[in-house]
């Protein structure tokens, strides 16, 4: 099942997520469809396994650098570490962090883990914490909402990959409800045909996607590592709705790729390491706090 059944009373408190009503309906036959994809993709890797583990790997490395006990110590080569693992925000996000410093950064993310506030109120706090100024003329302003879309990309997964039985992943490539792009509309029947969908970006409608998702898997004789699972499956359908597409919104790094597969791990950022483990994040100088 989704959830771990004997997770600690306080665990089970913290930032509960109740499911909305999904205002369009999803069809099995779509779910399948993808999941049937995911796994014809995966033969190139060795089959899912490899990108379960992969995830698995991605999540002992939030977990460990965004512990409640631990993130204050987090440094420069932490959040670079965290951002490379991070599609979306990699090459666009790190001179932001490093304008905040080191402590500053930590205190956000600390904030956003583990803020008193509602969810959707940590998320957006999180983003307007960043110093994203949107500066004069039409490119710098361009360039702020770049940035401020790629912060929300990452707060949406540090707090999935911290803890992802807690929150659904909430990326705009799996729904961005400001273009009514993303994985989910592939599993709405006739979606193609229209240009918008009554889907919003709340947490509790990512979480009733998800949870939709998770039976649909569980239905197949799945039911190991199901978090994970949802997450592929939603980046097989993203893959195919971006192939789908003239053009694309992840930007030219992405339609590079060559079959599905390496889109899924773009995606979920879990490409192989590069040769000599460099990194994927585009640099700036780092600034220490003042």
């Amino acid at each position: 099942m989704l959830w771990h059944p004997k997770q600690p009373e306080r665990t089970r408190a913290r930032d509960p997520i109740e499911p909305a009503a999904l205002p369009v309906a999803f069809d099995e036959g779509l779910l399948r469809q993808h999941l049937t994809t995911l796994l014809e993709a995966a033969q190139a890797d060795g089959g899912v396994a490899v990108y379960l583990e992969s995830l698995e790997a991605k999540r002992r490395l939030f977990g460990g650098l965004l512990a409640e006990d631990a993130i204050e110590a987090l440094d420069e080569a932490g959040i670079e570490a965290l951002l490379g693992a991070v599609f979306t925000a990699r090459r666009k996000l790190f001179p932001v962090l490093a304008e905040m410093g080191a402590a500053s950064a930590a205190a956000a993310l600390r904030e956003l883990l583990y803020g008193s506030a509602p969810l959707g109120t940590r998320m957006h706090d999180f983003v307007a914490r960043l110093p994203i100024r949107d500066g004069e003329g039409r490119e710098a302003r361009a360039r702020a909402a770049r940035l401020r879309r790629a912060a929300h990309d990452l707060a949406a997964e540090v707090l999935h990959f911290a803890d992802p039985v807690r929150y659904p992943l909430m990326a705009r490539w799996v729904w961005d409800d400001a273009t009514t792009s993303g994985a989910l509309r592939e599993f709405v029947p006739g979606a193609a045909s229209t240009s918008r969908l009554a889907l919003d970006a709340r947490p509790e409608t990512f979480e009733a996607a998800r949870r939709w998702i998770a039976a649909g898997v569980e239905a197949q004789g799945i039911y190991r590592d199901v978090p994970f699972w949802v997450d592929l499956v939603q980046a097989a359908a993203y893959a195919h709705y971006f192939r789908a597409m003239t053009g694309g919104v992840l930007g030219s790094d992405f339609t590079r790729s060559g079959g599905p597969e390496e889109s899924m791990k773009k995606l979920l950022g879990i490409e192989p390491e590069r040769r000599g483990g460099k990194s994927r994040v585009k640099r700036s100088t780092w600034h220490a706090d003042t």
